[in-house]
């Protein structure tokens, strides 16, 4: 959020897109289920929306106790490495107006960070206990999302001498909505994932059903206007922006991802083209206002075409990340960000240049530096808890449970009574 409660009032025009974004931005958790849960065969496919919108339970629960004073509290230290964790607590400062949106805001953070456990769900289709991921849910909010949203999220403000995250005021970080905290960390959370579970029993079940993918893909997309739409904080011109932005790399994914099937497959799938729109939305988040609208469109190409790519290595080497989270959120994020090290330009409302436009060369280590240190914090310690977890207790379900499919297993339910499959 381009903003905070300390900085400046905020206005009844604010708040009620603001209040819009909230709505939208929940529009994106029964999204993800209808995205993820068609991709799947039909007999995981109540369980993958299960554990995503479980996702925003846990999430909730955790960060309105000490989560938010992780992710915008005083940096502990001034290091920028942690916010204080009971600077929020229990969102006790929350219950008067301070009219700066500051309850508003609070409901829009707790749903950025619930949507990115909920990504990470893709390494565990089909073949994780259900009472393991909520534990994991829970684990990874504090543990990898909280440090990380403080380094990216969390601004210094030298007025009331609050300490922001090190990679947005040390390092210079450019990355307006969370291509960093949000995509590249559950990319690289749901890969760690993925390896520590261990390829399913059958990984060659097809999507199950797509035209329930495609209306994931839709309400997705209309999250995403929430999403970096309500970041700018307020009824403005840099919503106008980024909104346009936003729609144009979606058109670029969705173009570009069925072009490439087409020339390497021969064809062009409804699968690829919302896997292209997703591209593109993601590659489009870190940089919506520092590129022209045109470019935008290439923005949202490339990371369809970076998507593609990932997809055809992880098939590959064999790694069962179900729906393609590495792929699509991690390599389409990092597509972004290094675009606006070369192609960002001042005249957009970032007012940012990019290398190829006079900008500071610097800006592509600087950019290189955070998106390596995301990737690297985001995998080992996921993997970590995972691990841990494991051996405490297997986090897997067993073979005949898997084989059995996990709707059944698990949750005594089917998505399609009467029918195998």
């Amino acid at each position: 959020i381009h903003t905070t409660r300390e900085e400046a009032s905020v206005n009844p025009a604010d708040i009620a897109w603001i209040l819009a974004a909230v709505a939208m931005v929940l529009l994106m958790f029964p999204g993800l289920s209808f995205l993820y849960g068609g991709m799947l065969d039909g007999r995981n496919v109540l369980n993958m929306m299960m554990m995503v919108m479980a996702s925003l339970a846990v999430t909730a629960i955790v960060y309105v106790v000490f989560v938010h004073g992780l992710v915008l509290g005083d940096s502990v230290g001034g290091l920028g490495i942690i916010g204080n964790p009971f600077e929020y607590g229990f969102f006790d400062s929350f219950m008067t107006d301070d009219a700066a949106g500051g309850t508003l805001f609070g409901a829009f953070y707790i749903l950025f960070a619930a949507i990115s456990v909920a990504l990470v769900a893709s390494g565990a289709a089909g073949r994780m206990r259900f009472g393991s991921w909520l534990v994991f849910a829970a684990l990874w909010v504090v543990l990898v999302y909280g440090p990380l949203a403080h380094w990216v999220f969390a601004f210094d403000n030298e007025e009331t001498g609050v300490i922001g995250g090190w990679m947005r005021n040390v390092l210079g970080l450019h990355d307006y909505a969370g291509g960093t905290a949000v995509h590249m960390n559950a990319g690289a959370a749901g890969l760690a994932l993925a390896l520590v579970l261990g390829r399913r029993k059958s990984t060659a079940m097809r999507p199950h059903n797509l035209p329930l993918m495609l209306v994931g893909v839709g309400l997705l997309m209309m999250g995403w206007i929430g999403f970096n739409g309500g970041t700018a904080a307020g009824a403005n011109f840099l919503a106008e922006y980024v909104v346009l932005t936003t729609i144009l790399a979606s058109a670029g994914g969705m173009l570009g991802f069925i072009a490439i099937e087409r020339i390497r497959d021969g064809h062009a799938t409804l699968l690829g083209l919302g896997t292209g729109v997703i591209a593109g939305l993601v590659a489009i988040t870190p940089v919506a206002d520092a590129v022209h609208p045109v470019a935008a469109i290439v923005v949202g190409f490339l990371g369809a075409a970076g998507a593609a790519w990932a997809i055809s290595w992880k098939r590959r080497h064999r790694v069962d990340d179900s729906m393609d989270v590495f792929a699509v959120h991690g390599i389409s994020g990092i597509v972004g960000a290094l675009f606006a090290t070369l192609f960002a330009t001042a005249a957009a409302p970032a007012g940012l240049n990019g290398v190829l436009f006079g900008g500071d060369p610097s800006l592509i280590w600087r950019e290189s530096l955070a998106i390596a240190v995301t990737l690297v914090y985001s995998f080992g310690m996921t993997y970590a808890i995972a691990w841990t977890l494991n051996r405490i207790r297997p986090i897997r379900v067993a073979d005949e449970g898997e084989e059995l499919g996990l709707d059944r297993s698990i949750h005594a339910e089917s998505a399609y009574e009467g029918r195998i499959l």
